[in-house]
């Protein structure tokens, strides 16, 4: 019989991260792996935060992807430079959520 953690991580697999559910295949860093992109959460999560050093005509264009553990490798740290469909970006946040990463990516653009 399987434990939680063994039935979490076949969920992630089989269900979330799933192509043919939740996921769908995206090139990070050279590999093809499947992604679940999230537009909207990555909105409410910086309504929450406040705006720091913003200068105009300049934004940080931000996007939050959902990726298993077991595909992506360790944790990326904040500030490590990631490529996502051969677009450039900085990860300003990244959290293991049980075998599951959310990582928050920014780009700055004008």
């Amino acid at each position: 019989m399987m434990g939680f953690k063994e039935l979490a991580a076949r969920d992630i697999r089989n269900v979330f991260i799933n192509p043919e559910e939740f996921g769908e295949h995206h090139v990070v860093d050279g590999k093809q792996m499947a992604v679940i992109i999230d537009g909207m959460e990555v909105v409410e999560r910086s309504k929450k935060q406040v705006e720091q050093g913003r200068i105009d005509g300049i934004y940080e264009k931000q996007i939050l992807i959902y990726v298993s553990r077991n595909e992506f490798g360790p944790l990326p740290t904040i500030g490590r430079r990631l490529t996502l469909d051969r677009n450039n970006y900085r990860v300003t946040d990244a959290v293991d959520e049980g075998g599951m990463y959310s990582i928050t990516l920014g780009a700055v653009k004008s």
